[in-house]
């Protein structure tokens, strides 16, 4: 049996979402939102451009067609054995990704009501992305959504830190 083709990350996310069952699209979009958009957001366009590569190297089939012409997905042997692998062969360690971090590293050059705006509006949603995931984490049976869950709750508690040590005058 030849080796898997080797996956990017989006392609992974997809590929472990599948796990579940067929999905459209649309419904991949949603379910990366929900399941893990607060730490690995994948757009509607990286979807949409992923899908048809996965199928032609037989990582997806095509499943149902479904209503307005969306197109379910299968993940195929091919592609649990390429999830798998990319699972077990990551790097370990990874770089954080944020533009909101890049603007408060750069927040002196705002004005003083600039930076009060950006700072209250960011902790706002932090403050309700912190509600959200600590009662995600407190329903949360599965050891390993577990674990990932109380990380994202640890994230969002640093991100909330990080904007009160902003000075904003």
């Amino acid at each position: 049996m030849p080796a898997p083709p080797a996956v990017n990350a989006t392609a992974a996310a997809l590929l472990g979402l599948l796990h579940s069952g067929p999905m459209t699209g649309g419904q991949l979009v949603a379910a990366a939102g929900e399941r893990f958009g607060s730490f690995f957001t994948v757009t509607r366009s990286q979807v949409y451009r992923e899908l048809p590569v996965m199928a032609e190297a037989g990582l997806l089939r095509l499943g149902k067609q479904g209503p307005r012409a969306s197109q379910q997905y299968v993940i195929t042997a091919a592609g649990k054995r390429a999830f798998k692998a990319w699972l077990h062969h990551g790097s370990g360690g990874d770089a954080l990704r944020s533009p909101l971090v890049l603007r408060l590293l750069h927040a002196g050059q705002l004005t003083v009501k600039q930076r009060a705006e950006l700072v209250g509006t960011s902790r706002e949603v932090y403050t309700a992305r912190l509600a959200e995931s600590r009662a995600a984490a407190r329903g949360e049976e599965d050891p390993y959504r577990k674990a990932v869950a109380d990380f994202t709750v640890a994230h969002t508690r640093a991100m909330v830190k990080l904007l009160d040590a902003i000075p904003l005058d």
